[in-house]
């Protein structure tokens, strides 16, 4: 993609890669978008890299990623939701989503706290992008109805591979052979 300036049509959340940390860019600020992989957009803002979500994509001119759950009668939370909104969260790298990478390994849902416990790992223990995948993990997972709290463990054991991988998703990604 080439990078694109524009303008941020309203405040607009964000987060500082690859620490991960929350920020908040106003309206009115020139951005630079540098990338646009996964529905999520990286970009430059007073010298600093940041990660915007595609459920705020039109605050910088783009089409919204449109992430809704149907609210369960039951008052509990979905499991099926939860992984949906796990599976619409990508990779900033490469444009698959984490659960067919084989990056989720573990979901557990705690009903009484509303709480959704997620053990996931990383393509490599020193990616740079741990923080902010996690928080967009956080971020989607807490869009599933009843969800108050998403805790993310980041864990190595056993270590990610490639086999790991879905058969589509080793297809998108050339290799599968």
């Amino acid at each position: 993609m080439q990078q694109k300036m524009v303008v941020t049509e309203r405040d607009c959340k964000a987060r500082l890669v690859p620490a991960g940390n929350p920020a908040t860019i106003p309206k009115g600020e020139f951005v630079n978008i540098t990338q646009d992989l996964g529905g999520n957009y990286t970009v430059t803002w007073r010298g600093n890299m940041y990660r915007i979500d595609g459920t705020d994509a039109e605050a910088i001119g783009r089409k919204s990623l449109n992430l809704s759950f149907e609210t369960p009668a039951d008052g509990n939370i979905d499991e099926k939701q939860v992984w949906e909104a796990l599976e619409s969260v990508f990779d900033p790298e490469i444009p698959i989503n984490l659960v067919s990478l084989g990056l989720i390994y573990d979901v557990t849902i705690d009903q009484n706290a509303k709480c959704v416990n997620i053990n996931m790992t990383l393509t490599a223990p020193g990616c740079g992008m741990g923080p902010v995948l996690v928080g967009d993990v956080e971020y989607r997972v807490n869009m599933v109805p009843f969800v108050d709290e998403v805790k993310v463990e980041l864990v190595f054991d056993p270590p990610w591979s490639r086999e790991m991988m879905s058969e589509e998703a080793q297809l998108e990604a050339g290799l599968f052979f």
